[in-house]
Order: structure tokens, then C-alpha cells, then sequence
């Protein structure tokens, strides 16, 4: 394997966490994902700068977000901008717990823009966008 495929298998391992903590409501594991100086855009267009303001909208919001609920996190596109940043698309589909598409078609299109900090990728700038059904 070489770096970039170890980078790819690195940032789809991000992602796969993101789903883990979001479908579990892991708070604690899930803000573990960002940098300290993260900035985070939520699905509702609420601005959050830094891993405790993110920390503190999660822990309002995650638990019992979910209730009812699975989601799926889908890497779509990878744009290496640097070998250590990256732009990463994510589609983000919201399932019953029998894995049936939740009325309505609910979808996000996450952009992660990762960073490679000390050999870890971590979220660093991200923007949650709900899907409009057409």
C-alpha cells in the first residue's frame, strides 16, 4: 500500500468513526474527531469554533438524537489539496432501524476538510448540508 492508499484507508476509517459515534451518540468520541481549533457549520447553518464549543452543541443535541434512528456516512470524493489536507465528500443517508430510507428521503452531503496532524487525520473544517428532494 502505498502513502496515498494509507491516507484514503485513513480518511474512510474517519468517517466510518463519525457514523460509529454518531449512530451510537458517543459524544465524547465523536468531538475526539476534530482538532482543537476546529470549525464545524451544523446542517442548520449554526456556526462552531473550537472542539469544546463543538463538544458542548453535541452533548445537547446527540444523545437521543438518534432514537428511531441508524445513518450511514458514504465517502463519495477525496481532493488531496496537500498531502496533508483534504477535501473529503460524505454522503450521509438516515435509515429506520430496519435499514428502510426514513420518509421523506432525508440526506446530508457533508464536506470534511481533514488535516493530517502528527500521522492522525482530524476533521478541521466542515460543513453539514442537508439534501433538498427535488
Amino acid at each position: 500500500m502505498n502513502d496515498t492508499d494509507a491516507d484514503i484507508a485513513a480518511i474512510k476509517q474517519v468517517v466510518a468513526t463519525v457514523e460509529h459515534t454518531q449512530c451510537h451518540e458517543l459524544v465524547d468520541e465523536f468531538v475526539a474527531l476534530f482538532r482543537e481549533d476546529a470549525v464545524w457549520t451544523t446542517g442548520h447553518g449554526r456556526l462552531l469554533t473550537g472542539r469544546a464549543e463543538i463538544a458542548a452543541f453535541t452533548a445537547e443535541v446527540l444523545p437521543g438524537g438518534m432514537m428511531g434512528l441508524t445513518a450511514t456516512y458514504e465517502v463519495v470524493h477525496i481532493l488531496f489539496i496537500r498531502s496533508d489536507v483534504a477535501a473529503v465528500k460524505v454522503r450521509q443517508r438516515y435509515l429506520t432501524l430496519d435499514g428502510d430510507p426514513v420518509e421523506g428521503g432525508h440526506e446530508g452531503s457533508p464536506l470534511y476538510v481533514m488535516s493530517k496532524e502528527a500521522g492522525r487525520w482530524l476533521l478541521t473544517a466542515c460543513q453539514n448540508t442537508g439534501v433538498v428532494a427535488d
